[in-house]
Formats: C-alpha cells, sequence, structure tokens
C-alpha cells in the first residue's frame, strides 16, 4: 500500500496601521517556486508543536517580531491538493493584530500596503487569497468586537480610534455619530481622566480598552 505523507505549515497574516494605510507583512521569495513573489511569512511546524506554539515560533522567526504583543487567532485552514507545486500541504493560517508594528530585521521581510498585494503585486501559492481572507476577518470583527482597539496605543482618543476604523473599512466615517456609538457601547472604551493634544486643537479625552469582547450595539460598516 502506497503512503501519501502530507506536510502541515503555518502562515501568518500580520496586519497594522502604518503611515495611514492598512500594512501587511509578506517575505519576499529569492528561491524557486515563484522567485520573486511575495508570501506571507511562515512555515512547516515541527513534529513535538502545537498548532499555536509553531505560530509563535514562526512570528519571531520569520517574521522577526519576537517579543511583542500582538492579538493572535486562528483564521482558516487551506488544503485543496494543489496549492503547493513541491508537495501536498496543508497551511493552517492565523490572523496577526497590532498598533505600530516595527519594522523587520531581515531584509526579506518588509511591510506593504493590503491594496497594493491584493490587486497588484505577484503571490506565491495562493497566499493572496489567504490575505484577503485575513482582511476580510479583521474588517467583519471590527463591526461586532473591540478588535479595533488592537490596532491602537494602551491610551487613545476617539478620533484615534475612528481613524482605525476608517483605515480598515477603506472608507470615511461621521465623527460625531462615531463618538456617540463607541462610547455607548457597553465597557468598550474606558475613560483615564487624562487628555491630550496630539490630534490637534481642543485637548481630546484618552480612552483605554474596556474588557467587552462583544459590541452592544455592534459598529455596522457602511455599505455602498
Amino acid at each position: 500500500m502506497t503512503v501519501h505523507r502530507v506536510a502541515v505549515t503555518v502562515d501568518l497574516v500580520v496586519l497594522t496601521v502604518r503611515e495611514q494605510r492598512l500594512c501587511a507583512l509578506v517575505w519576499r521569495r529569492d528561491r524557486p517556486p515563484y522567485d520573486g513573489c511575495w508570501s506571507l511569512p511562515g512555515g512547516f511546524i515541527q513534529l513535538d508543536e502545537d498548532l499555536p506554539v509553531a505560530a509563535a515560533r514562526l512570528m519571531a522567526e520569520r517574521a522577526g517580531l519576537e517579543d511583542v504583543r500582538i492579538h493572535l487567532e486562528q483564521l482558516a485552514t487551506y488544503g485543496y491538493p494543489d496549492r503547493d507545486p513541491r508537495q501536498r500541504v496543508v497551511s493552517v493560517a492565523y490572523l496577526g493584530l497590532a498598533p505600530d508594528l516595527p519594522a523587520s530585521s531581515r531584509a526579506q521581510v518588509l511591510w506593504r500596503c493590503v491594496e497594493e498585494l491584493v490587486e497588484r503585486d505577484r503571490a506565491a501559492f495562493d497566499h493572496r487569497r489567504i490575505l484577503r481572507d485575513g482582511i476580510e476577518r479583521a474588517r467583519a470583527k471590527l463591526e461586532y468586537t473591540s478588535l479595533a482597539a488592537a490596532f491602537c496605543p494602551p491610551e487613545f482618543t476617539v478620533a484615534e480610534l475612528r481613524r482605525v476604523y476608517e483605515i480598515v473599512w477603506g472608507t470615511p466615517l461621521d465623527p460625531r455619530n462615531f463618538h456617540r456609538k463607541v462610547t455607548g457601547a457597553d465597557r468598550f472604551l474606558i475613560p483615564t481622566g487624562r487628555t491630550t493634544t496630539r490630534d490637534g486643537g481642543r485637548p481630546a479625552q484618552l480612552y483605554r480598552r474596556g474588557d467587552a469582547e462583544q459590541l452592544r450595539p455592534p459598529m455596522l460598516r457602511p455599505r455602498p
């Protein structure tokens, strides 16, 4: 009887906001297959690793983000037969989100605007599809969870939070309506009692993320 081996990898969709754009961390390949194309940071799991452990290891080894606080959750599993021309490979993708993530020390790893990656640049394997799924997961979760605060520093203004929603969703939002909704959501934002002028203009109140995981009521995306 022929025994067919299936390899398992972890691929990382790491998103942050840089220079007012939603960006993803990608790996520029320098060998076949897909030489010169971008791919998501990732790699094969080790025999003694659980999937979350492998994701954390690859976040440090391949993404260059060791000792960085980041929201990390499993995104999806991709296993159709022809996704890798070398062998049968099943990939478990993870979505990572954090504010102001640093540039990687590796020359091959760089931040790129997600619009350029999705629409123009050549991608390796099925990583364009995985990236799209990660972006849509992030956009959808901003509607009904407090995940948007994961893109913000520990203390932030409502205007800074609104810019996260606008950048991730790709659409402008009414400032007054947004302020009313987020400050009215149960346990979403906690006032710190401090203010800042870093937004310009009058002092703005600083908030921190509350303990709510689900937004009640939800923040629904504007529909075209």
